[in-house]
């Protein structure tokens, strides 16, 4: 893939007053690779925010913006020292920096972690939609495509811009709006720095893993629930019957006698003797 355009920045501040910095100075170096015929300096003054002289190293020589960036520019352009100390600085400031930065990083790439999957639409013209989520990818440059049958779809197709995650990462989210035809393969392609050749995504229109883990899960909970329930009821149904059977004080009265329903006995007064027994 093509790299695009990258920048470093130096930032020299003069202050001419103790309210406010009145002039200020930034030095860029813009670049697509480390050689030096695609590295530009570009140094511009600025005056109360507003530039008013700039140099850049495509052009050799100061261009002002302002009446006093004009006078200033002409003056610098006449003086041979000054332009050469500038024109040098695209090889002794850029470079230098420059390859530090590619050595250290922009030379360094992450694959994406891509994930397709479908969303409910909010109207629009086609019933369904499929979102293309690209995540943790570095550098920034990425370019996300959809396939249907193999054909790249350019219509219906909206994009999100490459997004920071504040880790040197990036994502990406690609949303397809569509009509579905039986039997059709829809896929995401992704080409990136880190890839040799794209990668490509089918989406697979059968229920996600997560969803069929989450069914599992509830249904596993629902048959638990049913089993201690019905044990509860077995449970409830026998006390009740075993309670029922017990015949709580049957008397039988003689005239000697009283047989109760229990167990042992107790003497009364007289010959009259109280016997109990638990009536099985």
């Amino acid at each position: 893939m093509e790299s695009s355009s990258l920048c470093l920045c130096l930032l020299f501040l003069t202050v001419y007053s103790a309210d406010a910095f009145l002039h200020y100075e930034v030095a860029r170096c813009v670049f697509n690779s480390s050689e030096l015929n695609d590295i530009e300096l570009i140094y511009s003054k600025y005056h109360k925010k507003k530039e008013y002289a700039r140099f850049s190293s495509s052009v050799g020589h100061y261009v002002g913006y302002t009446e006093y960036g004009v006078k200033n520019a002409e003056r610098w352009n006449n003086d041979p020292s000054v332009l050469s100390s500038m024109r040098a600085q695209k090889e002794t400031y850029c470079k230098p920096n420059i390859d530090n930065d590619y050595s250290n990083f922009l030379s360094k790439s992450v694959q994406p972690r891509v994930r397709v999957q479908s969303l409910a639409t909010s109207g629009g013209h086609h019933p369904s939609m499929l979102v293309c989520s690209v995540y943790d990818f570095y550098p920034k440059t990425i370019k996300v495509s959809w396939l249907r049958d193999q054909k790249e779809v350019s219509s219906d197709v909206t994009s999100t811009a490459e997004m920071e995650d504040g880790d040197w990462y990036y994502q990406i989210h690609s949303h397809l709006e569509y009509t579905p035809r039986s039997g059709e393969k829809i896929s995401c392609k992704v080409e990136h720095a880190s890839l040799k050749e794209p990668l490509i995504t089918d989406w697979d229109p059968s229920m996600p893993e997560s969803e069929k883990n989450k069914i599992a899960i509830g249904a596993s909970g629902l048959s638990l629930g049913l089993v201690l329930s019905l044990a509860g009821f077995i449970y409830y149904k026998r006390k009740a019957r075993g309670q029922s059977s017990l015949n709580w004080f049957c008397p039988v009265l003689s005239r000697r006698f009283l047989s109760v329903c229990g167990s042992g006995s107790r003497s009364y007064s007289g010959s009259q003797q109280l016997r109990f027994q638990f009536c099985s």
